[in-house]
């Protein structure tokens, strides 16, 4: 397995992201990687109980934005696109607990100028890297933005040429 960090610096701009960024005190905080062999995104993770719903699950929806962000992720250092979600579907198989060590993973399932779409699973981790039980499952469609369209959402230009942003 290769992998590298992903970082938003890397395409030339700054983010808090409440998932990923590491700065960001108030949020996730959660490291991703490219595994530029598998052709996907991972990042293991591990929530403290201020994450919590019930009192030792996850709460859903911080589950939604961790297969959101890998899923956005995937588009980016994969599919070589920045893109926003447009749809998404997620099934919750079992709980995510607070305090355990989780893995997610997403993948290109398929590939337009226009539109992405993608799958991401949550699974429990295990100390060799190798995935346990499934615990959330998702699908998503993204639409690419046009050059233009990521320069105003991020305030800067791209790194990279029009057709992909991937690092060089």
């Amino acid at each position: 397995m290769t992998r590298h960090r992903l970082h938003n610096e890397t395409w030339g701009f700054d983010s808090n992201c409440f998932v990923c960024e590491p700065k960001n005190a108030a949020g996730l905080r959660i490291p991703f990687d490219h595994d530029d062999d598998a052709a996907t995104v991972v990042a293991d993770f591990t929530l403290p109980e201020d994450f919590s719903g019930a009192p030792s699950y996850v709460h859903g929806g911080v589950i939604l934005a961790i297969l959101d962000e890998a899923q956005a992720w995937a588009t980016i250092a994969v599919g070589g696109k920045f893109a926003v979600t447009a749809e998404t579907t997620t099934r919750f198989v079992g709980p995510v607990r607070v305090g355990r060590p989780y893995r997610v993973e997403a993948r290109i399932t398929e590939q337009t100028s226009r539109l992405i779409r993608t799958a991401a699973e949550v699974c429990e981790a295990h100390g060799d890297g190798a995935g346990g039980a499934v615990c959330a499952t998702t699908t998503a469609t993204f639409a690419v933005l046009s050059p233009a369209t990521a320069k105003d959402a991020i305030g800067t230009e791209l790194a990279g040429s029009d057709r992909d942003y991937v690092r060089e």
